[in-house]
């Protein structure tokens, strides 16, 4: 039988919306039992211990407890064989500039929505939280692997959420989703980087779901737009956007298995 396998991210690896809900897991979590670590688990066997959390941040990660949740690294006991990492999208405002963007115009100068706003739409601060970002990936990385010496450390990506350049993805203007796509460039960049660094491996999702994007055939992510308790959320992987995922980190642990 496979070792312990720990799971760390956000909600782009907790999967919220994708029913059903992992069992005893915080609500506002948004964990799901179909997001990738329970399904690489189920295909390898490994016991998974998943402490995945919608809004999670680098922060999270190492020091900042999330709601009543412990920073997710206290759950590394030093026993892992696997550790995922799937974070940085928050730190850096990725999806909430999409989700903000969306909004009517006029909602967005409304003096209570327009103000928050304002921030998550100003494109220096995001410049300045991407700027930022390296490093706290590289802190993540390295003390994963200080908390787990004897693990495989795979920082996952995120799937893409907007369809290449030139491409119609309404209702964003061609200047909102070039600097979306912007913000998803420099975040693969730097996770890559910093997997790098921190000498632990990369699961280049975002290279792998470009032509599964949410406004695409077969998309792996969904759309802008409501959130329903039981359906993805917007801008959020897909069950078959959780499933490509756990088949590319199966296939990234077969490949050294042969190595």
């Amino acid at each position: 039988m496979a070792g312990r396998y720990a799971a760390l991210g956000s909600s782009m690896a907790a999967g919220p919306g994708i029913m059903p809900r992992a069992p005893g897991s915080p609500r506002l979590a948004g964990r799901s039992t179909r997001n990738y670590p329970h399904q690489v688990a189920e295909r390898t066997g490994y016991q998974l211990v998943d402490v995945t959390y919608s809004g999670a941040t680098t922060a999270h990660i190492l020091t900042d407890p999330q709601h009543t949740a412990a920073p997710q690294i206290d759950a590394l006991d030093g026993t892992e064989e696997l550790v995922t990492v799937t974070i940085g999208g928050n730190d850096v405002g990725y999806v909430p500039f999409l989700m903000a963007a969306c909004l009517p115009r006029f909602l967005r100068a409304a003096p209570v929505i327009g103000g928050p706003l304002r921030g998550v739409l100003d494109t220096g601060q995001r410049e300045a939280a991407l700027a930022a970002l390296g490093e706290s990936l590289r802190a993540v990385g390295e003390q994963v692997r200080t908390r787990a010496p004897h693990a495989r450390v795979l920082f996952v990506d995120y799937l893409v959420l907007l369809p290449p350049e030139g491409e119609p993805a309404p209702p964003y203007t061609e200047a909102e989703a070039d600097f979306g796509r912007h913000i998803a460039a420099e975040l693969a960049a730097a996770t890559a980087a910093a997997a790098h660094s921190a000498d632990c491996e990369i699961v280049r999702v975002s290279a792998a779901s470009v032509g599964h994007h949410a406004w695409s055939d077969e998309p792996w992510t969904t759309r802008p737009g409501i959130p329903w308790p039981w359906r993805a959320a917007p801008l959020h992987p897909t069950e078959d956007g959780m499933s490509a995922v756990a088949d590319l980190v199966a296939a990234a642990l077969d490949a050294a298995s042969n190595d």
